[in-house]
Order: structure tokens, then sequence, then C-alpha cells
């Protein structure tokens, strides 16, 4: 009986309609990151197909409140090669998807002095595609020290503990 109920079970360890597309790695090294809200966004067709080929980039982008929406900018998605004259604009404004009670809440946040919303990922979440926005806070130099310093002593304090056991 043992074994039928071993392979009943479904392996989870890569779904299809769920992977991580583009990530800003930069994003946790240069900012304090305060709030993160997953959204959905606004695309036309052949910015779709070109984003499943992975032909985005995220460095450069940013969010920003306009007449109580949430706007995408400076992301540059490539142009589909095969979309002809109905191709897109690479680095056009695009609409982020959230509830009404979601922007309350996080726009407020967002709202304070020195505060930035960015985009921390792009993935597909059951085949629809996701962008994770973060409210932040910019780093200065010497903050990353003191960043660094803490990372060092945490890890070495849970190497003592790994050790002692």
């Amino acid at each position: 009986m043992a074994s039928k109920k071993a392979k009943k079970k479904k392996s989870t360890t890569e779904d299809p309609n769920s992977r991580t597309i583009c990530r800003n790695r930069r994003a946790r090294h240069d900012f304090e990151i305060i709030e993160e809200l997953e959204c959905g966004i606004a695309l036309m067709g052949s910015e779709v197909k070109s984003i499943r080929n992975n032909k985005i980039t995220i460095d450069e982008a940013y969010a920003r409140i306009q007449k109580n929406e949430l706007w995408l900018l400076n992301c540059d998605v490539a142009e589909y090669p095969q979309a002809t004259y109905l191709n897109h604009e690479r680095r056009r404004e695009r609409k982020l998807l959230i509830k009404k009670r979601e922007f309350r809440k996080f726009a407020e946040s967002a709202g304070h002095d020195g505060m930035t919303l960015i985009p921390l990922a792009v993935y597909f979440r059951r085949g629809m595609i996701k962008v994770l926005i973060a409210s932040a806070k910019g780093r200065k130099i010497y903050d990353n020290r003191e960043k660094k310093k803490k990372d060092q002593d945490r890890r070495a304090m849970q190497d003592a503990v790994r050790k002692r056991y």
C-alpha cells in the first residue's frame, strides 16, 4: 500500500505555468524594501509573446502613481519579430492591475518622502504574467556597509550554532 501512495504524489519541482521570467537583483542591494505587492499587468499580444521568450528587462524600470492608477515606466519589452506592423513600443507605459483596497494601502506607504516604487520580479503565476512591486527607500553607501556587517555577523552566529550541535 505504501508504494501506491508514493506513486500518487505529484512532482512539484517545475510547473510550466509558474516560472520566473526576470528579476531585478540590483534592487535589493540598492534599496531597503519596506513592502511588496503582487500586481497584474495590462499587455498587448505581441508583448506577451515577447515576454514568454524572456525578452524583458526591468533593471531601469520604476512604478508611478498617476490619476489614482499604478503605472510601470521604463520597462523594456523587446519587439516580437513575427508581429510585423502590429508590434508594440518597447518602453511604453504599462498599467498595473491591483484592487482598490490594495492600492490605497500601498499608495499611502509609497507617498512618504524618499520612497520609490520599484519592480523586483516578473513571473508567470497560473499562466498570467505578474509583477512584484516593492515600496522601497534608497540606501546610501554607509548603509550598505552596515548591512554587510550585520549579514556577516548573522552568518557567523548561525555557523557557530551549527558547529556546536
